[in-house]
């Protein structure tokens, strides 16, 4: 009789997610051996502690891990695990990369409609500015759109939008040739940026529109080919044309500011604006906080944020220098560079609330 604290192999497969066939196959191939095999009728048992590395075991084929692989992550120590797991990320990444580049290849070979030709722009400035606003994407189940990247052209101007909903970021480009008419699309953020390195060594880049993508040209570099998203972008021309005006405009030096921001020891932090300075410091105003000069007009102000929320916007502004339009404590921030407002982030506050 198997031990009492063992369980068989049904009730073991619907405690770590395994079915029965897939934990016989691990068992012969000795990656998760029963922990008792009764002599009589074959049947298997397994132990509570062998669940977790079931559990792992089942995740890491989930990422089509090679067996051998697996075997070296649960066996090795948690440094070679680290590593391993690394590798085979990379390696997923380039596979996706490479099958991106040969259906894009097979595309062109196969013929079909001509891309309608969007833009021109210059290579190294698109890139930047891809780079710049995706910080504002994120992955949300059901909003496929927040992870992509708005585009719009226009006779005057190409304009890139970003936003997860607690930040938009818009930067807006001047194309080298004027184009010749008007188009929108939101474009899978992950394959823009996953493209902006060959982008960036075209001198310049046109772009063309299909009915479920764009293709970048850089010239004298590969094509690249990023898909188009279903689903409606968030109004962001509503969020801007909404705007209060600014009660409160601080422009700060870039470098210490984020110098300050990357110091803060905790997740939340608050930005204490009087006269001639800005601190950042805790939420719970009990410390002063770290002082930086500024240029300040209007109110006094005391508005807390997330330090995920704030930094990414600090940190992709343009230039030297940053200005923030503040409208009061619950009202989104306009941060923008001092001196070139073409790319223009807003973030938003939290409430008060205790340290973390």
């Amino acid at each position: 009789m198997p031990n009492s604290e063992l369980m068989p192999i049904g009730a073991f497969a619907r405690r770590s997610g395994l079915t029965p066939s897939a934990l016989r196959f691990y068992a012969d191939s000795g990656l998760l051996r029963p922990a008792e095999v009764d002599e009589s009728s074959g049947y298997r048992y397994y132990g509570d502690g062998q669940v977790a590395r079931a559990a792992t075991l089942r995740r890491l084929r989930e990422t089509g891990m090679p067996l051998t692989t697996v075997e070296a992550v649960l066996d090795g120590g948690a440094e070679e695990a680290a590593r391993l797991l690394d590798e085979h990320v990379a390696k997923l990444m380039e596979d996706a990369a490479a099958a991106r580049r040969t259906a894009a290849a097979v595309r062109t070979a196969l013929g079909g409609a001509p891309g309608l030709p969007v833009a021109a722009l210059k290579g190294p400035v698109l890139a930047a500015a891809v780079e710049q606003v995706l910080t504002a994407t994120t992955h949300e189940p059901g909003l496929p759109v927040l992870a992509g990247l708005r585009v719009e052209v226009t006779p005057e101007a190409v304009t890139l939008t970003a936003t997860d909903r607690y930040r938009l970021s818009t930067r807006t480009l001047v194309p080298h040739e004027p184009p010749a008419r008007t188009w929108a699309g939101t474009v899978d953020g992950d394959e823009l940026r996953a493209a902006a390195a060959e982008i960036r060594r075209g001198a310049l880049v046109r772009i063309e529109a299909s009915a479920h993508g764009l293709r970048l040209r850089p010239a004298g570099r590969e094509d690249r080919y990023c898909r188009l998203l279903t689903g409606d972008f968030p109004d962001h021309r509503l969020v801007l044309a909404s705007l209060a005006e600014a009660t409160t405009r601080v422009t700060v030096a870039k470098e210490p500011f984020l110098r300050a921001l990357e110091e803060h020891p905790g997740e939340r932090l608050a930005l204490h604006v009087t006269d001639r300075a800005m601190s950042v410091g805790p939420v719970d105003g009990e410390h002063p906080g770290t002082p930086l000069p500024a240029v300040v007009t209007g109110q006094h102000l005391v508005i807390r944020f997330e330090l995920t929320t704030l930094h990414p916007a600090v940190s992709t502004a343009i230039g030297p220098d940053v200005m923030l339009d503040l409208r009061g404590h619950d009202q989104p921030v306009t941060i923008r560079s001092a001196d070139r407002g073409d790319l223009t982030t807003l973030a938003m506050p939290v409430e008060p609330g205790p340290t973390v």
